[in-house]
């Protein structure tokens, strides 16, 4: 994946990725982490997610890592100031723990599959890289035929989610939950069934 494609949508506001409530799996799952009020929690490629924002009000201190600076200046003009988030603008693959600071918690819905295969192996070792052990994740993932639409967001299957970060958490799947009405632009693409699959990755 070129950083550039991301600049470049976001530059010209092409932002249909993004959505305007916090996703609906973390009402349902993110209480499966176990997490206590002040834990710190980490959301990488966060865009200006609101799930930020919900996760901030479950008492969490919030750091978001987001590549476009258009997304961070959005996210500070349309939230202000905020005591418990904080969005850095960076690349997620030159943060390391001692940047990134200890955290206990990870919510990616947007940044595994926002990249390519040979980038997701990447991105699961950096993800590793920036967890200690115990590190809880709620991970989500799109199961759909990639042949039907060529992503981004691209289909990740539960057998690659266990061969990304199987060498490094426990992985457990918590729900598979069917999606397409949730996501109509797929649809009108040609995709005719698609799922959003939920783990909990636990680091060793």
């Amino acid at each position: 994946m070129d950083p550039a494609f991301w600049l470049e949508r976001w530059q010209r506001n092409e932002i249909g990725f993004h959505q305007a409530a916090p996703h609906k799996g973390l009402a349902r799952h993110w209480s499966r982490l176990g997490l206590p009020r002040g834990a710190r929690v980490f959301v990488p490629l966060a865009g200006k997610s609101l799930d930020m924002i919900w996760l901030g009000a479950q008492g969490h201190a919030v750091v978001g890592i987001e590549l476009a600076a258009e997304a961070v200046r959005a996210f500070a003009t349309e939230h202000g100031p905020l005591e418990r988030v904080e969005l850095r603008c960076g690349d997620l693959f030159d943060l390391d723990p001692a940047s990134l600071g200890p955290i206990q918690g990870v919510f990616d819905r947007a940044s595994l599959v926002a990249l390519p295969p040979a980038m997701r192996r990447r991105y699961a070792r950096k993800l590793a890289e920036l967890s200690p052990p115990g590190t809880r994740t709620l991970l989500v993932t799109m199961e759909y035929d990639q042949a039907r639409m060529p992503g981004p967001p691209h289909a990740v299957l539960e057998s690659e989610v266990h061969e990304l970060f199987g060498a490094t958490h426990a992985v457990e799947l918590l729900e598979r939950d069917a999606a397409l009405d949730d996501f109509p632009r797929f649809a009108q693409r040609g995709v005719d069934a698609l799922a959003e699959a939920y783990f909990l990755l636990t680091r060793r």
